[in-house]
């Protein structure tokens, strides 16, 4: 980070979490924030996922711009790709304030926002203005009050579809009631099988991804790769926030909702090349969770990622971290003489030994 960039974070940590997380969003759509602007790229970091033609592996991970606010600005921040979401049907609230805690003794977020958004139509009408440049997700969910959850993902397929470069299925936010019970085979493979369905009926078809939990075991696991490979699912986001809060010293540690940052790498990277052995490299996978140095971003890779995701780190270290990443791991594979696929998934013995 630089001066002005850090000044910035200790002027938003100030704040009042939600309250800083929203005036950062105000800030990047108003040209305020300081942003490297084309992404850091070379034949070592670009790659194709999915059908997807990425400049750099560093994506932004759902959660941070829910309501594609900041799209345009976002595009310029050094990303390879970004992520947008939570949209549900419906507008909804989200669970009552507050709702969105940060743990700096831990470098982590506890949050139990409940899919608050503008809803599907609001959503898409902004994507849909999105200027040219890099892949735009739209991270998709269900109503908190829908009394048919798996039918909500297919809506939101239908009423925003059309304006996403992929769609990510979140049935691993523990923020929504029952909402992980859509993890188990029979129910994700209906639930995939409407999305598959809506996404079919759309005149441009984007790729479908699924993100889950970190919390599964390896039976889980197992069911969920069997089931993604039956469905066609384009790509599997691993992973999601945990209910766990093990190792945390943090007063605030004890406020329910999902936890991120920091603590996660370690449970999330194993998750990652349990997944990977399982799916056999035949389904990529975006390595997501704890990750805030390009050492972690390389164990991601190492252990079945073809890209990654960073959030949490951003609110400690600021939007010039994906660049510093993409920059970094260039660098290193220079140095080592590696490709990106040469290094996806060299490491997967090892994590699955810890």
């Amino acid at each position: 980070m630089n001066m002005l960039e850090k000044l910035g974070v200790a002027a938003l940590h100030r704040l009042d979490p939600e309250q800083a997380h929203d005036l950062s969003i105000r800030a990047l759509a108003a040209g305020l924030v300081p942003l490297p602007g084309a992404p850091v790229t070379s034949d070592r970091l670009r790659l194709r996922l999915a059908g997807l033609d990425l400049p750099n592996p560093v994506g932004l991970a759902a959660g941070y711009d829910k309501n594609a606010r900041a799209v345009a600005p976002l595009m310029r921040a050094g990303f390879g790709f970004i992520e947008l979401g939570a949209a549900t049907p419906r507008p909804q609230p989200g669970n009552p304030k507050p709702r969105l805690f940060r743990l700096s003794g831990d470098r982590a977020i506890i949050n139990r926002f409940g899919f608050n958004n503008e809803g599907a139509e609001v959503i898409a009408a902004r994507l849909a203005a999105r200027p040219k440049g890099i892949p735009v997700g739209l991270n998709i969910g269900a109503n908190k009050d829908s009394t048919d959850k798996a039918e909500d993902f297919a809506r939101v397929v239908r009423l925003a579809g059309h304006a996403a470069d992929f769609l990510t299925v979140n049935v691993s936010s523990p923020n929504t009631e029952k909402l992980r019970d859509l993890q188990g085979p029979a129910a994700l493979a209906a639930l995939l099988q409407g999305v598959m369905e809506a996404r079919d009926g759309l005149t441009a078809k984007p790729p479908v991804f699924i993100k889950i939990a970190p919390d599964l075991d390896e039976a889980a696991l197992a069911d969920i790769a069997a089931v993604a490979r039956e469905a066609g699912v384009d790509a599997i986001i691993a992973t999601n926030t945990t209910l766990s809060r093990e190792g945390l010293g943090d007063p605030q540690k004890g406020e329910t909702g999902g936890l991120s940052g920091a603590p996660l790498f370690e449970r999330s990277t194993r998750v990652l090349a349990r997944l990977s052995q399982e799916t056999g490299g035949k389904i990529p996978l975006i390595g997501v969770g704890g990750i805030s140095t390009t050492d972690q971003a390389w164990e991601k890779l190492r252990a079945g990622a073809s890209a990654v995701q960073l959030y949490s780190a951003l609110i400690y270290q600021g939007f010039s971290l994906a660049a510093r990443i993409a920059r970094e791991l260039d660098e290193r594979l220079a140095a080592q003489r590696l490709t990106l696929a040469e290094l996806t998934g060299s490491g997967v013995s090892d994590w699955l030994r810890q």
